[in-house]
């Protein structure tokens, strides 16, 4: 038995045996062969298909952002213009404003220099009314008066007519004070 004894130690687990040695040796060049026939090539490929979805969507999110990028930029362009058009545009409605007050300002003149014009008028014609009424007023009293100091009828319209009118022509020569100081001489 000791013989067996002596076997048993001299045996080791951690190193195997010929025909365990020839049978995992074949075994790992198979298992190895697979592998790199059929599992290595679909493992690179995925790999590879991942590694261009990344860089694609690295891409992908570089090509958004200059897109962004350039939006942002057009929106701030159209953002100034609006700016400007606004500006613009309250210019333009102050002008308006302006020449409308302007207008009204030449619509109330000219209505105000009409009525002016107007109230003028009528008055010259109530002076020269007033003035042909006075005339033939003094014309008449001048007549009567100077029938009672004479003592004799004027009767004569056109006599009388012609001695009025030189008597207001003599006192238009001389003003209103010296028709008035010729009223009072005689």
């Amino acid at each position: 038995m000791m013989h067996l004894a002596d076997a048993t130690a001299s045996y080791n687990p951690l190193v195997p045996t010929w025909p365990e040695f020839i049978i995992g040796t074949v075994l790992f060049v198979v298992v190895f062969g697979f592998l790199a026939k059929v599992a290595m090539p679909r493992i690179t490929k995925t790999l590879e298909e991942r590694h261009e979805a990344i860089e694609g969507g690295i891409n992908r999110a570089d090509e958004a952002q200059a897109e962004a990028a350039q939006v942002l930029q057009q929106y701030r362009a159209q953002l100034d213009d609006a700016r400007h058009e606004a500006a613009r545009m309250r210019e333009e409605a102050r002008e308006q404003g302006a020449q409308i007050i302007a207008e009204m300002r030449e619509r109330a003149e000219a209505e105000a220099r009409r009525v002016m014009d107007a109230a003028q008028s009528q008055i010259e014609a109530e002076r020269q009314q007033a003035l042909a009424s006075l005339r033939a007023e003094v014309g008449s009293l001048a007549t009567e008066l100077a029938s009672r100091i004479v003592g004799e009828s004027l009767a004569d319209t056109a006599r009388q007519s012609r001695m009025v009118d030189r008597f207001l022509a003599d006192i238009e020569e001389r003003g209103p004070s010296a028709g008035a100081r010729a009223g009072a001489r005689k």
